[in-house]
């Protein structure tokens, strides 16, 4: 029996090493010559088959549906099902090997993990695919940096000085510590005072303004490196029976690392950026904040969150970011009497690492803006360009005078969008209909959301044009051909699969009239509605955030190379679990856009 199957290949990586021995006393090694018909529509499978050497093509009438490559196994399905509903013909000279019907029976009832990763629908893929995940997100931020999580400023004084004044510092800084510097001892020496300290203070009945702080501080710091792993300084703090440390590199003190910040830290790391931003007073705070969110999204993955979590932190921390940085730049009247939004995979919150600006600026009616309005608004644009955030190609940001205007000039805008078939429009309109307010008064965008669905008519031909974006980025070549095919063809997933359901689904929602931004509320509504299957609406929704993952994961490996992200992915760094799963989340898009073009009737076009 042979002897080299390979375990480390989905779904075989589920079993145990009593299951593995299982399907070694009953594999054999099978060859089929280029062109001869492995399994055909109809017939009963008898075995489940595994590429060693080769390529095996699956058709669904004359259509080639998918390809299978060393590891890929087949057709688990019609194994279950009892029949084929495929043909599968080797593409050239196949050897694999054939697992009996009755072993992979036995497999399915011992282990519900090999049975739902072989042969169920995508959302019981991906279930199985998160309950064996190995990354342990606690584990992945205990290793990390101490200088990684919030280490707050140091504030000093000197030992001569008073209670009060210290007092004062706290309320001034908003803090609850201070590092008191005593040069009248030789070697100088570091402490630190803290509200604790203040309450014997208090409770010693001495006149505060009398009692010099270097009385009552404690004068034996605890001190740990930058460098240190986060999971050492909390294990350090429960030693002593501390609340905090110093963060100190020689007799550079780098500031104060405190329990209730490490355990934030650990518990969700975005909280520490959302602090910082909230308590920047400057654009180089902010600066330094954003700075912080990408490293925060590369260990939030690693460490096991899923892709559509992750985005919905990011958007949230990019909305504050953004609204701090609004605020610091334009006055407060502009800022109450406008709507900055954000638009694209921003505004619907599936961002994820930094793309380009995608925003603007509504005035209220009757508001006159500031002289020099055109000046602060490109201060915003470059501002967010320093942020990590390039300005938008296509100009649609708000130092683009076209992207800021009064609330009733963006009304009529968005519906001559509407009503003009012109590419420009629909572009625009597809752009707009993505927009999330992240400062000033929402009610602004509301308002013009509102005109712009009470024109949604039922007009079959604008939402045909509209809906048949989908095949923008429509290739000569099968999704699958690229699957296996040449080694230097990169897939662009946000063209291949992200653009035509997020798309498709967007032009249901402007047919349905449903005023959410994000993909997965907007299928939420419409399986409500009727207009989406509650199974085509999951299978959709797990689809998104796959594609999500795998964007995610190609460009954080381009980052850790230090190269710029480009949005490509190379599908053979895919291991086969992720190759399969590549396979059935982009049928799920081809059978959805043959939806569409029956729903939309977009062969009439």
């Amino acid at each position: 029996m042979p002897n080299a199957f390979n375990f480390a290949a989905s779904p075989f990586d589920s079993l145990t090493q009593q299951e593995q021995r299982l399907v070694r006393n009953h594999v054999d090694v099978v060859y089929f010559r280029a062109g001869e018909v492995i399994l055909d529509v109809g017939t009963a499978p008898t075995h489940l088959f595994v590429v060693i050497k080769g390529y095996v093509a699956q058709f669904d009438g004359e259509e080639q549906a998918a390809t299978y490559g060393p590891d890929d196994c087949f057709d688990g399905r019609g194994l279950v099902a009892g029949k084929s509903s495929s043909r599968f013909v080797a593409a050239e000279e196949v050897v694999a090997y054939a697992l009996a019907h009755a072993t992979v029976q036995e497999l399915i009832a011992a282990n519900a993990t090999f049975g739902a990763l072989l042969f169920s629908d995508i959302g019981a893929k991906l279930s199985a695919a998160g309950q064996r995940q190995s990354g342990n997100e606690l584990q992945a931020l205990n290793m990390a940096r101490v200088d990684q999580a919030f280490v707050r400023p140091a504030h000093m004084v000197d030992a001569a000085i008073d209670i009060v004044s210290v007092v004062k510092v706290f309320q001034h800084e908003r803090t609850t510590n201070v590092l008191v510097q005593d040069a009248a001892t030789q070697p100088p020496r570091l402490g630190i005072f803290t509200t604790n300290a203040l309450q014997r203070a208090i409770l010693s009945g001495r006149p505060l303004e009398q009692i010099p702080v270097g009385e009552l501080s404690n004068w034996s710091l605890i001190s740990v490196r930058p460098s240190d792993q986060v999971g050492d300084a909390l294990a350090i703090m429960l030693r002593h029976h501390i609340h905090r440390v110093v963060v100190a590199e020689g007799d550079q003190v780098h500031g104060v690392l405190e329990a209730l910040d490490v355990f934030s830290f650990l518990s969700n790391h975005s909280m520490l950026i959302t602090l910082r931003i909230n308590d920047a007073d400057s654009i180089d705070e902010l600066a330094e904040a954003a700075g912080q969110v990408t490293g925060m999204i590369g260990r939030q993955f690693r460490g096991g969150t899923r892709a559509g979590l992750i985005a919905k932190m990011v958007q949230d921390l990019n909305a504050r970011l953004f609204d701090r940085a609004w605020q610091i730049i334009a006055p407060p009247e502009l800022v109450a009497n406008a709507c900055l939004f954000v638009m694209g995979s921003e505004g619907r919150g599936e961002q994820l690492l930094k793309t380009d600006q995608d925003n603007g600026l509504i005035l209220r009616d009757g508001y006159t803006p500031p002289d020099d309005l055109a000046a602060i608004c490109q201060r915003f644009s470059d501002t967010l360009a320093r942020f990590g955030y390039p300005p938008c190609p296509g100009g649609i940001m708000l130092s683009n005078p076209a992207w800021r205007m009064s609330e009733a000039d963006f009304a009529q805008t968005a519906r001559r969008w509407l009503a003009l078939p012109e590419p420009d429009s629909l572009m625009n309109l597809a752009i707009f209909m993505d927009a999330h307010a992240v400062s000033g008064d929402a009610h602004l965008l509301e308002g013009v959301r509102g005109s712009l669905m009470q024109m949604a008519t039922d007009n079959d031909a604008l939402l045909a044009r509209f809906a048949s974006a989908i095949d923008l980025f429509s290739s000569s070549q099968g999704w699958w051909n690229r699957l296996l095919g040449d080694a230097a063809q990169q897939m662009n997933l946000k063209k291949e699969g992200i653009f035509p359901l997020v798309h498709g689904v967007r032009s249901l929602a402007l047919a349905a009239r449903v005023t959410a931004t994000s993909t997965a509320e907007r299928i939420e509504a419409l399986v409500q509605r009727g207009d989406l299957s509650a199974q085509m609406g999951r299978e959709l929704t797990e689809s998104l955030h796959f594609f999500m993952t795998l964007r995610l994961q190609a460009g954080l490996a381009e980052l850790d190379r230090q190269q710029p992200v480009s949005g490509a992915m190379d599908v053979k760094t895919l291991n086969t679990f992720e190759r399969d799963l590549l396979k059935d989340t982009l049928d799920v898009v081809k059978r959805f856009k043959v939806q569409l073009r029956h729903r939309f009737k977009l062969g009439a076009l």
